[in-house]
């Protein structure tokens, strides 16, 4: 057997299919490489028994003639969802411990298909974080340079995917947790339409804007994967009813080609910015020479996406966290001496900086006397930047932008200014707002680091975007790069 370290998913199940090898060699495979490099930190737990078990279970359907296209692929879950038996932390020390009585929805349905779970991956607490820094379980690291931050909150997901310990892995994006990370990474990494994919088992951060999604290599893998974890669940009243016969057939067959379509550029997420904006362009004349149209669109609310963002994503996330009080499950202070005690110390010790500090904004905002002022204003600016998407929809198929305004950073650089630690996702939060499906697909390097440029789409427009982006891939060799020494 021999295994290319970065194979993509499609290539990986096509040998299996083959019977080049067999799942069981492959998990071990993947299983050696995330034992043998630890230091990226980008697991917080591997259960090599569980995949072998899952990996010869796959290894019986194909021989049985039962499996699907993704059959025997092994992955990594970031630690937000629920896996049955196993530790499910949300990089917190208040569930340090907890282990979950049941799959999320995403879980359940990839191992349906088959798919192998090699272990949970790292990510900042509850996935309140734009670096990865914030977990309990300590900082992740860049395969890229190591001293350099894989971005967050899915930053444990991101980093293994990049070195190679696995081929795929699950994220979440509230806010740009998915495609920022891919971004710092090299990676592909896609966010679906709000409601595409079920939010069962999946520990909620801020309920109206959390969206399970997944990184790969290429947007060929995506689209293989994204149906078998996509659909709706009457588990999750917020999952979307339609039918969709795009991942029907993605299940049976490879992603199709694109088409000619139109091309937004919001002149907003260009203006003063350098290198990613030049990166961004010679992606555009690319798309050109295949036959894309691009156009000038105007998205005027931008700039209040940030702070219309966490008001709302605090204060949802104040009302998610009021759960973890010491009584129920989750962390536990030791000798309270009174009710009040139980719930102040528990809390304290058990949720981190960051965490506290989005608690306390989005109490605040809820609060009376405030909750007009700041969080009323916030959704109506919501609602100002969903009208700005569906305006420039009106006029293009799809909108081409920079996932970053800069490459990976320094650990610690914005440890203590959260505010510029807040600006890193300045590209991904509108569209999270508006819960639009976006990818970030790599698209260049600067000094050494790789840059990612994002195509977003209409809702449920997954498949043009995801066709649009491997077209792209298809005309350039950014995807392929990987970093030395994994």
């Amino acid at each position: 057997m021999t295994v290319e370290t970065f194979s993509s998913v499609t290539d990986l199940a096509a040998r299996l299919e083959a019977g080049e090898f067999s799942s069981e060699e492959l998990t071990r495979h993947y299983l050696k490489r995330a034992h043998s490099f630890t230091g990226l930190n980008a697991f917080i737990t591997i259960d090599e028994d569980r995949a072998l078990s899952e990996a010869e279970a796959a290894d019986a359907l194909r021989a049985r003639g039962e499996a699907t296209r993704v059959t025997g692929i092994p992955i990594a879950h970031k630690d937000v969802f629920c896996t049955k038996g196993l530790l499910t932390t949300c990089g917190s020390k208040m569930l340090g411990n907890w282990v979950a009585p049941y799959d999320a929805t995403v879980v359940a349905r990839l191992g349906s298909a088959g798919v192998v779970t090699l272990g949970k991956a790292n990510m900042d607490e509850f996935a309140m974080g734009s670096s990865n820094e914030n977990s309990h379980f300590g900082a992740v690291a860049n395969p890229w340079e190591t001293d350099r931050v894989p971005g967050g909150s899915s930053g444990g997901s991101a980093s293994l995917v990049a070195a190679g310990l696995a081929p795929a892995a699950t994220g979440t994006d509230t806010g740009g947790s998915i495609r920022q990370p891919a971004a710092f990474c090299g990676l592909t990494g896609m966010k679906p339409t709000y409601g595409r994919v079920s939010r069962y088992g999946m520990v909620a951060f801020a309920s109206s804007l959390d969206q399970g999604g997944l990184f790969a290599h290429t947007a060929a893998d995506i689209a293989l994967l994204l149906p078998y974890m996509a659909g709706f669940d009457p588990k999750d009243s917020t999952s979307s009813p339609t039918t969709d016969d795009w991942l029907d057939a993605c299940r049976r067959e490879p992603l199709a080609p694109a088409e000619g379509l139109t091309i937004g550029l919001p002149k907003e997420y260009f203006d003063g910015l350098g290198v990613p904006a030049a990166a961004v362009d010679a992606a555009r004349r690319a798309l050109e020479s295949a036959g894309f149209r691009f156009r000038e669109v105007s998205l005027p609310h931008t700039a209040a996406a940030i702070p219309a963002y966490y008001i709302i994503a605090g204060a949802e996330a104040s009302t998610n966290l009021s759960r973890y009080d010491g009584v129920r499950f989750g962390h536990r202070c030791g000798n309270p001496e009174s009710l009040d005690d139980l719930y102040e110390r528990s809390r304290s010790e058990g949720f981190g900086t960051e965490v506290k500090r989005r608690i306390l904004t989005g109490t605040y905002a809820l609060s009376v006397g405030y909750f007009d002022a700041y969080y009323l204003k916030a959704q109506k600016i919501r609602r100002l930047i969903q009208e700005d998407f569906l305006a420039a929809f009106a006029d293009v198929d799809l909108l081409l932008t920079p996932t970053t305004p800069n490459v990976a950073f320094e650990h610690g650089a914005h440890a203590d200014d959260p505010v510029t630690m807040y600006q890193q996702d300045i590209f991904t939060v509108p569209a999270s707002l508006s819960g639009l499906p976006a990818v970030s697909v790599p698209c260049g390097f600067h000094e050494g680091l790789p840059l990612g440029m994002q195509l977003i789409g209409p809702h449920f427009a997954e498949q043009n975007v995801l066709r649009t982006a491997e077209a792209y891939q298809r005309l350039t060799g950014w995807h392929l790069e990987h970093p030395e020494g994994f």
